[in-house]
Formats: structure tokens, sequence, C-alpha cells
């Protein structure tokens, strides 16, 4: 009953979230739902602790419990349009239908109604008509500057009568009526006021969030506002080209050639960066990118959002995409407004007719403004940029080349020595590569030549996508002039062929004379892709000496045991999934797999892996690999088991079902039945 109970609430939210009109009805609903087992007409509420923020609820907010990072308190109050009656459940009362002056009073906006009266606006809203009012709440006042309230009320026959009329408009608009990006002439001079209405519910006029919607009246409709709304008269251009605090950002946007963008018609998001923001960079880095017309512009568009976003449509961490292409994650924590997670809006919706300006602190440069050693510095690959300035590969970090960087991440260096060998700045050389790529545009078997002269071999796995032991763990960086991909390991070239990669190891002199006693020298020295789990000393120490000998004796059974340990294909660790088989050269298959950053073959685990070679791989063994023994129905998982004794059953109660089935045929019932055409 319980189940049946739950699917029919899934069904019945997605039905009238299909059937809603508009995203504000569609939370509207999904808060009706939640309140129904209150009572007719009560929505759930979901109130930000510690303030006095309230939201509609929808299913995602629900069950975080959270807007904002920050914690929720569910309350059931009554719709919009109802009140509660004396000795029944929930709200079933409408509320009375009066004037647009007495309504005022029935939703709570005490003080405009008030400054309504004072302001001789009350006999027109008392009167015939069909008004629209953004009533601000009586919070919204209490939060204007002192200065500001005291303008306002001190002529009232003036300004006041004209603030509050730009609140209104001459016909009657509902929340569905409120279109995102539409905008309506006030009753003041015509200016328009602008309507934002997001996919998330929230719906803005002026930036002002609506808190209480289409509280019908007889000559109009009120709709709550959380701040009071002024005229707008000036282009995002203007905004920034009449304050002081923007000076170094008005002559960018004038030598990227931007201005007349800003000045035309649109609905854009401008991160505006303060004077104090630029000055935070680096001079060097600011003059570079001052002076680099391809870069600015890439700069300030990072800056810039396809589509207008006031601060309150914001109410969880949300990617939005930049006119420079890349996205920005736009969130808020508490009050504070965030981008990429850090809160550097000081100020917010400094609204134009074309968009909407939000003050930060800090200049965002995006990863198409800045060098190879720019992308590298503070990053996951900061050890690795270390590693190149130490090498003198500055020049190549900070120049015009176009390159790629192979940079490892901070992890792949934890048990290497960083000592500055020269074989160290030789290796770090053919970390760099001559042109610039992209990981989608790597094919299998293409060779990648370097600045140190190397060519490295690309390979393409189900899973991954390596140059030779290193494979891509991050998406490209793609800075200005050069591209950097970030892999998960210190590149180790080949340096010889597998017989070379063994000969020098000495903990392979065991294996190395086995080799040889096989015949298998000239197959590990010719053209192949191997991968080779190449038993230690270590290994064959573990091995009784009296079959030791047996086997060193018998180069045919030698030549066995060792070509099971040897598969002809490549595959690197960074390959290995968990269920991850291989042909050897003889025998059954290998089994491999991968479980805390240690690769097992047959069980075994590799001790050390990617030794490259040009004609394969060798990852070392400790142990002499043997095939797994057959599984067995005690080694089967055991859901398998379920499903066997689950098919059994069926089967059972198929067969029972056949005999009745015969049954029927042969009743009288059935032979008196007629034939279905």
């Amino acid at each position: 009953m319980k189940r049946l109970t739950l699917f029919a609430l899934a069904i019945t939210l997605i039905a009238t979230v299909f059937a809603a009109k508009s995203p504000y009805q569609a939370v509207l609903q999904h808060s009706r739902i939640r309140g129904r087992p209150h009572g007719p007409n009560v929505c759930a509420m979901q109130k930000i602790q510690g303030t006095d923020k309230k939201y509609f609820t929808n299913c995602k907010q629900w069950y975080h419990r959270k807007i904002c990072g920050k914690p929720t308190v569910i309350s059931y109050e009554c719709c919009p349009g109802y009140e509660k009656a004396i000795g029944e459940k929930g709200c079933p009362a409408a509320l009375p239908l009066v004037n647009i002056y007495k309504t005022l009073g029935v939703v709570g906006a005490t003080t405009t109604k008030m400054y309504s009266e004072r302001a001789k606006l009350q006999e027109e809203i008392e009167g015939p008509g069909s008004f629209t009012f953004f009533a601000p709440s009586n919070e919204a006042w209490a939060a204007l500057p002192a200065e500001i309230l005291d303008a306002l009320v001190s002529n009232v026959n003036i300004e006041l009568l004209n603030a509050l009329h730009y609140h209104m408009i001459n016909k009657r608009l509902t929340s569905d009526d409120l279109k995102h990006g539409a905008a309506f002439p006030s009753m003041y001079q015509d200016f328009d006021v602008h309507i934002h209405h997001y996919s998330n519910g929230i719906v803005t006029v002026n930036c002002a969030r609506l808190v209480k919607t289409d509280q019908h009246a007889t000559n109009g409709i009120v709709h709550v506002v959380d701040r009071v709304i002024t005229a707008i008269t000036n282009n995002v251009n203007s905004l920034i080209d009449t304050d002081d605090d923007l000076d170094t950002l008005r002559t960018a946007v004038a030598a990227a050639g931007l201005t007349s963008l800003l000045e035309n018609e649109g609905s854009y998001t401008i991160f505006a960066p303060t004077n104090e923001a630029f000055e935070k960079i680096p001079p060097d880095t600011l003059t570079r990118i001052l002076g680099d017309p391809v870069a600015l512009k890439d700069l300030l568009n990072y800056h810039i959002l396809k589509n207008l976003h006031c601060s309150e449509s914001i109410v969880a961490g949300t990617p939005l995409e930049t006119l420079q292409g890349s996205v920005l994650e736009v969130g808020c924590d508490g009050e504070e407004m965030t981008i990429n997670g850090k809160a550097v809006v000081m100020q917010k919706d400094k609204l134009g007719t074309n968009g909407v300006v939000h003050y930060i602190n800090e200049l965002l440069i995006p990863d198409s403004a800045k060098t190879l050693l720019e992308l590298a510095e503070g990053s996951v690959v900061s050890t690795a940029s270390k590693l190149f300035k130490d090498a003198g590969l500055t020049d190549h970090l900070i120049g015009s080349e176009a390159v790629t960087l192979i940079a490892p991440l901070n992890d792949a260096f934890k048990d290497k020595s960083l000592a500055m060998t020269p074989d160290m700045k030789k290796l770090l050389r053919n970390h760099i590569l001559k042109e610039r790529f992209s990981s989608k545009s790597l094919y299998h078997g293409q060779e990648l030549e370097t600045l140190g002269g190397m060519k490295l071999r690309v390979f393409v796995f189900r899973d991954n996508l390596c140059i030779e032991n290193a494979c891509i763990a991050a998406h490209d960086k793609n800075g200005r002039f050069a591209n950097m991909f970030i892999v998960d390991k210190f590149l180790t070239p080949p340096m010889g062929t597998v017989m070379d990669v063994l000969k020098a190891d000495d903990r392979f002199s065991t294996l190395v004379g086995a080799i040889q006693r096989a015949g298998l020298t000239e197959l590990l020295n010719k053209k192949g892709t191997y991968t080779f789990f190449a038993p230690t000393n270590a290994a064959f120490s573990a091995v009784p000496s009296a079959d030791l000998n047996k086997l060193m004796r018998d180069p045919k059974e030698l030549a066995s045991l060792l070509k099971y340990h040897i598969g002809d294909e490549f595959l690197v660790s960074g390959a290995v999934t968990s269920h991850t088989r291989m042909k050897p050269l003889e025998g059954d298959k290998l089994e491999l797999g991968a479980r805390n950053s240690t690769i097992y073959v047959n069980r075994v685990p590799v001790v050390e892996g990617d030794l490259m070679a040009t004609n394969g791989v060798v990852h070392a063994v400790d142990v002499i690999i043997k095939p797994l023994p057959p599984k067995t129905v005690s080694d089967q998982a055991e859901g398998s088991t379920v499903r066997r004794t689950s098919a059994v059953r069926a089967g059972s109660y198929v067969m029972k079902n056949d005999d009745l089935f015969q049954k029927v045929l042969r009743s009288q019932s059935s032979r008196t039945m007629p034939r279905v055409q």
C-alpha cells in the first residue's frame, strides 16, 4: 500500500508539473502537493534559517533541504489567494476581493499602503481601473538607506508618488503574463520595468524577487516584491562609463572594441572587475594581456554571460555560458553571490536597459588568455611547473610557440627524486611536443615529436587515451598560444626493446638467463606490441630449488611458462580496468584488475609497472604467474545463485500453470467457449 501511495504521488507530481503554465506555476504546484496533507490550498515553504527569506519549494530543494548552501526549515502556509477559516483544516477560504489599496493591507504590505496614503495615491488605487502593483514588502522599505528614504518622503507629492507609480503598470498582469525578458511601461513617465522569469521558478522585476504573487483585487492585481525598485534609463556601457571604480575596465572595453556590444540591445550579465581587481594581477601578466587584442577580448568576454541573471535568480551553483565560450559556475553562499565557488561579488544587481552589472574584486582570467606557465602554476600540476622552470624551459612556457605541454599530476611525483640531473632535464624536454595538439584529435599509433627529438606513441584504449605510459587524467587546458595535457604519470619514453629493458635492470638477471635458455631472445627483440609480466629474481627464488632446476633444464617447458607471462598486445597500467582480459602467447587467458592503484594479474600484484620498450611494455611481478583454478559454484556471485534459484522457481511456476491450462482446455466450459475471431 505504501508503494502504491508513493507511486501515485510521483504520477501526480509529474502530471501537474507538465500541466503547469510557467516555471513559477510548476514550483507553486509542487509546493501545493507537498502541503496537501495539511489541508486544501496549503503550500510548503522553505525558509533559510536565520533569515526571513522564504521560497516555494521545488523537488531538488525539498530533498536537499538547502538553498544557497544554507539549511532550510519547512513551514506550511496558505497558498496565494487563500486564507484560513476558523475550525477548518488548511486554507479553504478565498481572500476577500477588495480594491488594491485594501489588498495591500491584506497581503501584509502595510508600509506600501501607508506611503500610498501619504503620497495621495490612495484615491487612485481605490478607484476604477485595472492596475498591476509591484508592492515592496515592509522589509524592502526598511532595507532602503536612510538618506534615500528621507529624500523620498520629504517631498511626498512628487518623489514618493513618482516612486510608487514606477511600481505600477496600467493593466492587470498575472504571474503567467510575466514572461522572461518582457518589459512593460510603468505609470511613471512610461519608463519600462523589466521582467525575468527563470527556469527555477524565480520571477523578478528589475531584479527584485516576487515573494507573493497573484493577489487579485477588484481593480487589478498585487505582487509583493522584496525590494524597492528604481527607474532604469542607462545601458550597461553607460553604467561602466560613469563609475570611477571601473576606470580600468572602461579602458579595456574600449581597447577590445566591445563598447558597441554593451551599448546595443541585449540581455547580458556583466561581472565587472573593479580597479582593485586589476591591481591584484602581476604587472607583467596584466601588461601582456592588455597588449594582446585576442587575449584581452577573451578576458572581457569571459566576464559576460550570454543571458541576464539577477542575483535573486541564483539559489544553487549553476554552470552558465560566457560570451568567450567557457562556463562560469555561478552560485551563492547565503547572501553572498559566488563565481567558481569564490565569494568575489562586492555589489549586485546594478541594472541597465540591456543587462545587469555585478561588481567583483577579482579578475577572472580564462585559460585562453593564459600562457602555459600560468595554466600550470597553482594547479594540480604545480610540481611539474616548478620542474620545468628549474630545467631552464621557462621560455617555452611563456612565449608564443605553438606547443603542447604534457604535465603530470602532482601525485605522479610522490616517490620520485626531483633532483635536476642532466637526465631529468632531457626527460623534461620530452614532455613538450613541437606542435599544438588537442587530445580529441589524437589517434592510435600516432607519433608525437618532442623538443628533445623523441617520438612518443599514442595508444587509444576503451576507457583511456595514453601517450606512452602516461594517460590523460583531465580535460585539455587550451592557452593563448599552446595547450596542456594533464596526465597521471611522469613520462618514461622507451629506451630499447623489451629484451634491452630486462637486461638493463638487475632485478631481471634470472629472467634474462631463462629467456635465453628458452630461445625467446629473438622474439623479445623483434618488432611487436608485447606486454610482459616479468618475474623478478625474487619470483624465481620463491620456487623450490629442485623445481627451478628442472624447469631450467627443459627449454620447451620453460618457454611455455614464459609465454604465459607475455600478452601479444600492448597494455599500460592506466588501461587496466576491473575486468580486463588478455590472451597470452601460450595458455589460457590472463585476468587483470586494478585495486587501490595496484594492478593484479591472475591475483598477483604488479610491483612496478610501465617499463616502456620500443616493442612493448614490461610490468614487474614478484611471483610466478599461474593459471587461475576453474571457478566452482561456490565462487559464483551470490546474485547469480539467486538468479538461478529464481529461474528454477519460475520454471516450476510455469509447469504448474501449464498443468492448469491443460485442465482448463479439457473442461466443459472451455469446450463451449466461443472462439475469438
